[in-house]
């Protein structure tokens, strides 16, 4: 079980999910990996006024969010699961938000194309994990909850893939509840995984309805890969300090609602033994459903089984 310092670099950094890039390191299942990220958009630096975009990047494989990856996972072959325990997440210095005139359906619905974009400019404290931004004459300050936006495997198809929808492999989950503590599991599309992990968010609301969180580059992201070889999902689940979640992903709501208690309900079968009728109706009592995010275009529900709910 070995520890990895993956160094920020030009060579460890990829902004699509594919296999036709060489992996940047090769680990055993066990193993755990730490790095530093940048913000989504490329950006680093000490302030949002100073924040700068250090690397270039290439016309086909780096046209989405500024991942760490791809990492190759011994032994991994298509159809087994990947647990990624986020051991530490600490963010950097500045975080941004922005917001209006994007021609997006919500802001379209909403009237918000109509204003000029505006773009919060956070401050972040990693030691008092606050965030305060300020607008007009008022600051706002928030508790930081950092978490990985996008974690995830390409699909099974030779090509490069975006970095922006959810999938069944992962993806831009943009799951508020995948905080330090939290493994996320998902199913292994590909033999090796070449998983990347990047987009680095403060604090998000369910939603994130603006289109952004408070996006931000990682001081440290210390994660611990495993390999599930008999356990078989067709979509992500987590079990995070809060309770355990099923992910459901679609450009309907309501499918990806279907999606999301479907894996729930084959979770309560293995944890508790019911039959999917028994789970559901015990389910209706304790499990939660929430809107994962909303702007992706592949629109994302969890479903929550909150830890402790049985007494």
């Amino acid at each position: 079980m070995a520890k990895h310092h993956i160094q920020l670099e030009q060579a460890a950094l990829i902004g699509s999910f594919t296999t036709e890039a060489t992996p940047i390191i090769s680990v055993a299942s066990g193993d755990s990996l730490r790095f530093e990220t940048l913000d989504a958009g490329w950006g680093k630096g000490p302030s949002n006024k100073d924040r700068f975009k250090p690397y270039s990047r290439r016309e086909k494989l780096d046209g989405g969010h500024a991942l760490i990856g791809p990492i190759y996972v011994e032994q991994a072959r298509k159809g087994m699961t990947l647990g990624i325990t986020f051991n530490d997440i600490i963010p950097g210095s500045y975080g941004f938000t922005a917001a209006g005139q994007y021609p997006n359906w919500q802001n379209q619905r909403l009237h918000l194309t109509e204003y000029e974009e505006i773009t919060l400019d956070w401050k972040l404290d990693n030691k008092r994990m606050e965030g305060t931004c300020r607008i007009r004459d008022n600051a706002y300050t928030v508790g930081l909850k950092p978490f990985m936006g996008v974690i995830g495997m390409p699909p099974d198809e030779a090509d490069i893939h975006s970095t922006w929808p959810p999938r069944f492999c992962g993806g831009n989950l943009d799951c508020k509840e995948l905080v330090a503590g939290s493994t996320l599991y998902l199913p292994i599309p590909v033999d090796g995984a070449y998983l990347a992990i990047g987009d680095g968010h403060a604090r998000q609301g369910d939603g994130e309805v603006s289109c952004q969180a408070i996006e931000c580059p990682m001081e440290l992201v210390d994660v611990t890969v495993e390999l599930l070889q008999n356990q078989t999902l067709k979509n992500p689940r987590a079990n995070t300090p809060s309770g355990w979640i099923t992910f459901g992903s679609h450009e309907d709501l309501n499918e990806a609602t279907v999606q999301a208690l479907d894996g729930m309900l084959d979770l309560m079968g293995e944890l508790y033994g019911l039959n999917r009728v028994e789970a559901i109706a015990l389910g209706s009592a304790v499990i939660d459903l929430r809107i994962t995010q909303i702007v992706n275009g592949v629109k994302g529900v969890h479903a929550v089984l909150p830890h402790g709910v049985f007494k």
